[in-house]
């Protein structure tokens, strides 16, 4: 099996697409070596869906290692922590097996209040036709009050004096605010903090300096595993803005989202899905919406872990694929549910855009130009299937025993990519993966 780190102390795996890339599999199957699994940013409004044995995990804001006896799990100061749903999520992890004792909380994270979700419905509301998609758990609404530096951090809610103080400032505004944009009505603000002091207590034992903490493990060469949510075109500088997520999802969120330096990072792995899938709206120049999509769709089980939403299926779009590894400066990819592509015939693969009449190699900053772009399609060949429940059998056998054009698919991708493939997923359990990077 797979070690995390097996050639440097530490690695990142980024999600190279809209996200739903199979990060949590990739993670949780990386992550059996790993000393600590961290998370930098994002928060409930992330999916990871981890299969073991005949067992289904759908993650949220518990990092992926969680499942890992051995690991310690670290949410950091860049993601954004709701005390009763995160609470929710450890006690359906304990209840199944796997307690929370190498749980870690960074106690500069921001917190995700009531009154957070409250207005994330609201806002949505009044956009309209406009709106941006969003899961409505909170997430934008507590990233903006981080950055107009009106947020409650994970230390706040362990001290009632504090609280209380940065309440009466917060609570007014936030009260007057739903009131001008018809949302509900604000619980009273005493039982609002009280809620917030009583969840903190609960969290206290786990609430740590998570930059001391990860620092301290890579200064001993402890295996580090940084883990992304979302995708980088979901990145709020980087993705197809304004539908994108509220936070970087790129290696470069690591640093600030851990609090370390970027030589800090060794490796960067990023998880490319075979085909492209995307929730919510926004432009998506390779979707399908055909019958080709809705068999993308249904075969590869293409619903959201968090929302349930069914997702947009297309090909795969090897300009986004490019962008994300000359933004995350990508050292290898992983490319996962390549087994949903068996038995198709013909495969396409998006290797540029027409916009107006003009080729575009690179992807565009402006969505006015993205929504009228034509993807340039290159045509492969597709391969056979192997028999149901074979895939264990085909990955134990290697990489030379996959049909030979889905590893020209692969050999395809890495060159237009110019970054090598290291992990070929066939499956949604650890065992169906082949791991070449051994091979390096």
């Amino acid at each position: 099996m797979a070690i995390a780190g097996e050639h440097l102390p530490s690695i990142a795996v980024i999600g190279t697409q809209w996200g739903d890339e199979g990060k949590g599999k990739i993670t949780d199957y990386i992550a059996e070596g790993a000393d600590l699994v961290v998370r930098y940013q994002g928060g409930t409004n992330a999916g990871h869906t981890i299969k073991i044995g005949n067992d289904v995990f759908g993650l949220h804001l518990l990092p992926s290692g969680i499942l890992r006896s051995n690991t310690i799990n670290v949410i950091g100061n860049g993601c954004v922590v709701d005390p009763e749903e995160l609470l929710k999520e450890m006690k359906q992890i304990e209840d199944r097996g796997y307690p929370m004792k190498g749980l870690r909380i960074s106690d500069r994270a921001n917190i995700i209040t009531k009154y957070h979700k409250m207005l994330d419905g609201a806002e949505e509301r009044q956009r309209g036709a406009k709106g941006v998609g969003t899961t409505g758990r909170g997430i934008g609404p507590c990233y903006s009050d981080k950055i107009a530096r009106s947020g409650i951090r994970m230390c706040d809610i362990l001290d009632e004096q504090v609280l209380n103080e940065k309440m009466d400032l917060i609570y007014p505004v936030k009260e007057k605010v739903l009131e001008v944009l018809n949302g509900p009505k604000l619980e009273a603000k005493e039982q609002l903090t009280k809620g917030l002091l009583e969840n903190g207590k609960r969290l206290e034992p786990y609430v740590v300096d998570a930059s001391v903490l990860v620092n301290d493990a890579l200064k001993h060469n402890k295996k580090v595993l940084f883990e992304g949510a979302q995708g980088t075109m979901l990145d709020i500088d980087h993705g197809t803005y304004p539908y994108v997520t509220s936070s970087n999802c790129i290696t470069g969120g690591i640093c600030t989202g851990v609090g370390i330096g970027p030589k800090k990072i060794n490796e960067v792995l990023g998880v490319t899905k075979a085909y492209t899938t995307r929730v919510g709206a926004g432009p998506f120049p390779t979707e399908l919406h055909d019958d080709l999509g809705k068999y993308l769709l249904t075969k590869g089980g293409e619903w959201g872990t968090t929302t349930g939403r069914a997702r947009r299926c297309g090909w795969l779009d090897l300009v986004v694929v490019k962008y994300a590894c000359r933004l995350n400066g990508l050292t290898g990819l992983a490319v996962t549910k390549l087994d949903v592509l068996n038995s198709l015939k013909t495969l396409k693969v998006a290797i540029a855009y027409e916009i107006d009449g003009k080729r575009f190699d690179e992807f565009p900053a402006s969505l006015h130009k993205l929504e009228r772009a034509k993807p340039i399609y290159d045509e492969l060949p597709g391969w056979e299937d192997w028999a149901e429940g074979e895939s264990k059998a085909v990955a134990k056998k290697g990489y030379q025993s996959l049909p030979k054009n889905m590893r020209d698919y692969l050999d395809y991708i890495a060159k237009v990519t110019e970054v090598e493939v290291k992990i070929v997923s066939i499956g949604k359990e650890r065992e169906e993966t082949i791991d070449l990077r051994h091979h390096a």
